[in-house]
């Protein structure tokens, strides 16, 4: 395991300088689940809930939070997005709604936070569009699932959303 780059020598956080890294193509993809109740997934489907259709918020939700990464994680660059996609579907064998997200650009840096923060506000948004009519809901699962470019790749190989 290799030390910390976000410290100084004495211990004052700092941005890594990425100015010398070669751009590469830099994808990562991220997933998250919003554990529900069948009637609220029901409802969902069948566009009852009161705010309006769930799932295309939720993406857009998702969308717009990837976008603005740096502006929330103090030490994540900004980042020039080249492709965002959040999918977002009902699991009823796990009783509840999967989101995935995939992020694409040419960049310095890995887009791995980005992949991250979409998938966890998509399933926010998702948790406040329901829970007026489910108070149980539990958001699980955030993780990533696969980054490529840059230095190492990793693949987690999770088939489980």
């Amino acid at each position: 395991m290799g030390e910390f780059s976000h410290y100084t020598e004495d211990a004052s956080s700092r941005m890594v300088d990425i100015s010398e890294k070669e751009v590469t193509v830099r994808t990562a993809k991220a997933s998250a689940f919003v554990k529900m109740q069948d009637e609220t997934l029901h409802m969902i489907e069948a566009q009852l809930l009161p705010k309006g259709n769930v799932f295309e918020i939720a993406r857009i939700a998702g969308i717009q939070a990837a976008k603005k990464t740096a502006e929330m994680i103090p030490m994540c660059h900004p980042l020039l997005i080249s492709y965002i996609d959040i999918s977002i579907a009902v699991n009823r064998e796990r009783k509840g709604v999967a989101i995935r997200s995939v992020i694409k650009l040419d960049g310095k840096t890995g887009a791995e936070m980005e992949a991250l923060t979409a998938v966890t506000v998509a399933a926010l948004t998702v948790y406040d569009m329901c829970k007026a009519v489910d108070k149980t809901m539990l958001i699980e699962d955030i993780k990533l699932l696969e980054k490529r470019g840059g230095k190492s790749d990793l693949n987690f190989n999770d088939n489980t959303v």
